[in-house]
């Protein structure tokens, strides 16, 4: 056995696990970081594997990117399993959408008021189809009481086992720029959001050390 031993301790150590590939202004990269600083470029810019996430009540019909929403299958079936099932209320938005909807926000609210809740066109992460926005169906559908929800909670403890993260969270305004959506979770892959929760890091911007983008 001390043999065996020895031999174990001159034995090549394994190799690293390669690095994510981690491209923050490709649009095409799952980990691209859009912001009030930072427009997807071109503006207009659309997924090209856009699918229909199988299985999950989706209120508006929306779809995501296929690495996406292959990820949210998982977490429904799983978030399904502990008894906290999810429907997604909003998913991919192409930029003339979220120009509907923020202009919309804007003649209601004013535009300061919009922006704290609402993105510009080609700044908003729904246009990568990386972003969901999930609900429980109890009345607390794009509202800061779903993240003291059942679900809401499961999501927060549980979303970056299935690559997502809760992209704007309570006390972030001043680095992301929104107010606390419990409800908007954004896939950043496994590796991404498995070591931003180790870590102890909620945003992207810090993670990837990018300036704070609380306004245009």
């Amino acid at each position: 056995s001390s043999l065996g031993t020895a031999l174990a301790r001159i034995a090549p150590a394994p190799e690293p696990a390669p690095a994510p590939q981690v491209n923050l202004d490709d649009p095409n990269s799952i980990t691209v970081v859009v912001n009030k600083q930072r427009p997807l470029q071109p503006a207009e810019w659309a997924p090209s594997d856009l699918v229909m996430p199988q299985g999950i009540p989706n209120t508006n019909g929306q779809p995501l990117r296929s690495e996406a929403a292959g990820a949210l299958q998982q977490m429904y079936q799983s978030a399904s399993a502990a008894g906290v099932p999810f429907i997604i209320t909003s998913a991919y938005r192409d930029y003339w959408m979220q120009t509907s909807l923020f202009n919309n926000y804007a003649a209601r609210d004013g535009v300061a008021a919009a922006e704290t809740y609402s993105a510009r066109p080609s700044h908003s992460e729904h246009q990568t189809g990386l972003a969901a926005d999930l609900d429980d169906g109890s009345g607390c559908a794009f509202m800061s009481c779903f993240g003291e929800t059942a679900t809401g909670l499961w999501l927060r403890e549980n979303a970056h086992q299935f690559g997502f993260i809760l992209r704007y969270d309570n006390g972030q305004q001043n680095v992301v720029g929104y107010i606390y959506e419990p409800w908007h979770f954004r896939y950043v892959g496994v590796d991404i959001a498995t070591d931003m929760r180790a870590r102890g890091t909620v945003n992207l911007e810090e993670y990837f050390g990018l300036p704070a983008a609380p306004g245009y």
